[in-house]
């Protein structure tokens, strides 16, 4: 016999036997419900003084049978019925309401959104205990409607034969048509992006624009973009709870497979708004992290990414099997002998920071002694550094003639590339290039990389290449001259480079050179770097007379 889900407590073994004959009843798959049904809910119903519920498939067989309170039912995990791409859950639901008069709840319209149930129905009750009424609803994707439901009026419970499997076919169809066609070549993951802060739109969208590229360079594809302001985030959603049913139906109607914050959520939002949904959530750090992990080349850069991996994993671990983290770190739950899993997984975490801890700090001394051997041959040291993306690899490409990776995307280039670079009189300097800046990088990766960037320290002249060509670089370099100014490097003479000059007009770039005491380039063309060449030799030249 299957089992009842909900509150039994206090109510008799025979009546509690009679209930779960529900299980055995047969609904027409053209009805909402067998009128049978109806009423046998109905009596049982009165008699206990709670609500009932029954999860019907589309053949018309019961899957659930749920015993609620007085005023709502709580249906048990759905999680064995996968929706499908452009595709319903498959259940209806069907419950008692014990008022005659009672339509469907807002708790009602949130499962039917949340749980993409194909129908959410309500059948009132009479003084007599007789099934009177029946109101249902379903959700519907006409974006001229001011809501994502229809709500039926109450309805005659003779009333049912209404062509149940024609209607829910119409709803899968309109969800079809909404749905985007993968193109070919494209990635299967489909993004919806969120920002939820106090902002202005304009910063809102800026900021989106950012977390869009770096989905992009993660193969994800964005089919959404929203903004809610918000001067106080919600603890458990950081958007608001009607915010998150909208959501649930916007990833059905656009095959979205994961969103992604672009703010930092906790580990408990993270849990709450994966388990409402049933999608996979991330936030902006997360997602920062899985393109450093697959930029990684070199035995240090893959070290860095999986501590800063790690250390954002250990405080998210947690307890329940079916959730966004079980998802992320590959399966959390259940008890061992001795200990939790959950435990063991944390211990495991914890071992494996300070291994990898320990093996950074050996690549640390390493990079300590390369210093400690270019400082005594008195070679100078320029770093390039700039935000993601500006042209930095490109510019040590042109500059030392060599092929380091150089790509349109962000962190193109994660691991730190040194070359050498010849000036006129025979003067020999490093040029290295390291990993780009961005706003906001997580602080996990600014732990991880701390062997990198210390690789500035020793560096004699700072060269940040900007995109001129980008609305959003004056600030980019705020954010470069912020994290500068973090890692204690300010005393460390800078040059402003402007890349992309040919993008942009004459006017603006001849301000902009006045405003940032910069040089305008093309990376790409070495003709156009001659005043950088003078510029940089020049520098180099009052750094030895003051040595």
């Amino acid at each position: 016999m299957k089992k009842i889900f909900g509150r039994t407590e206090g109510i008799r073994g025979s009546i509690l036997k009679e209930i779960e004959s529900l299980y055995y009843e047969k609904t027409s798959p053209e009805l909402i419900i067998s009128f049978e049904t109806a009423e046998k809910m109905a009596f049982f119903s009165k008699l206990i003084k709670r609500q009932i519920g029954v999860l019907i498939d589309r053949r018309g067989n019961i899957e659930t049978v749920i015993i609620g309170t007085n005023q709502q039912i709580m249906i048990p995990d759905l999680s064995s019925y996968r929706a499908s791409s452009g595709r319903l859950k498959g259940l209806r639901c069907v419950h008692t309401h014990l008022k005659p008069d009672e339509g469907l709840s807002s708790d009602d319209l949130s499962d039917l959104a949340l749980l993409r149930l194909d129908l959410i129905c309500a059948i009132t009750i009479n003084a007599e205990g007789n099934p009177e009424g029946i109101f249902y609803a379903h959700l519907i994707f006409d974006e001229k409607s001011k809501t994502p439901y229809y709500t039926s009026e109450k309805k005659e419970i003779y009333d049912l034969n209404n062509n149940c499997l024609e209607l829910i076919s119409s709803i899968e169809e309109e969800i079809s048509k909404k749905t985007p066609i993968s193109k070919k070549g494209k990635s299967s993951e489909k993004a919806i992006l969120i920002n939820a802060s106090d902002q202005s739109k304009y910063e809102a969208e800026n900021s989106l624009d950012e977390l869009e590229e770096l989905a992009k360079t993660a193969g994800v594809e964005t089919v959404e973009r929203i903004f809610q302001s918000r001067k106080k985030p919600d603890p458990k959603f950081l958007i608001g709870k009607g915010k998150i049913n909208e959501l649930s139906i916007t990833a059905l109607s656009k095959d979205a497979s994961i969103i992604i914050f672009d703010q930092e959520l906790s580990p408990s939002q993270i849990n709450s708004i994966s388990q409402t949904l049933d999608i996979k959530v991330i936030d902006r750090t997360q997602l920062i992290l899985d393109i450093f992990a697959s930029r990684a080349k070199t035995r240090e850069g893959k070290l860095q990414v999986a501590l800063a991996q790690q250390k954002y994993l250990l405080p998210r671990l947690i307890m329940q099997q079916n959730t966004a983290f079980s998802r992320l770190a590959g399966g959390i739950g259940g008890r061992g002998p001795g200990e939790t899993k959950l435990e063991t997984d944390r211990r495991r975490a914890r071992e494996q920071i300070n291994r990898l801890e320990k093996e950074l700090k050996k690549v640390q001394q390493t990079r300590e002694k390369q210093r400690a051997k270019r400082e005594k041959n008195n070679i100078p040291v320029i770093s390039i550094i700039g935000y993601t993306n500006a042209g930095k690899s490109t510019l040590l490409n042109t500059l030392t003639q060599s092929e380091v990776i150089s790509e349109n995307k962000l962190f193109a280039t994660l691991d730190p590339t040194s070359r050498r670079l010849r000036f006129p009189r025979e003067r020999e300097v490093i040029i290295t290039d390291t990993v780009g800046f961005i706003r906001d990088l997580p602080k996990d990766l600014k732990t991880a990389f701390k062997a990198t960037l210390e690789e500035l320290e020793s560096a004699d002249i700072l060269l940040h290449v900007a995109d001129i060509s980008n609305p959003l670089m004056e600030n980019q370099i705020e954010a470069v001259n912020n994290i500068v100014s973090e890692l204690k490097l300010s005393h460390i003479p800078m040059i402003m480079a402007l890349n992309k000059a040919d993008l942009v007009e004459s006017e603006t770039i001849e301000v902009l050179e006045k405003k940032y005491n910069a040089v305008s380039i093309i990376a790409k063309k070495r003709p156009s770097l001659e005043n950088l060449y003078n510029i940089l030799d020049k520098k180099l030249d009052d750094i030895s007379e003051l040595l």
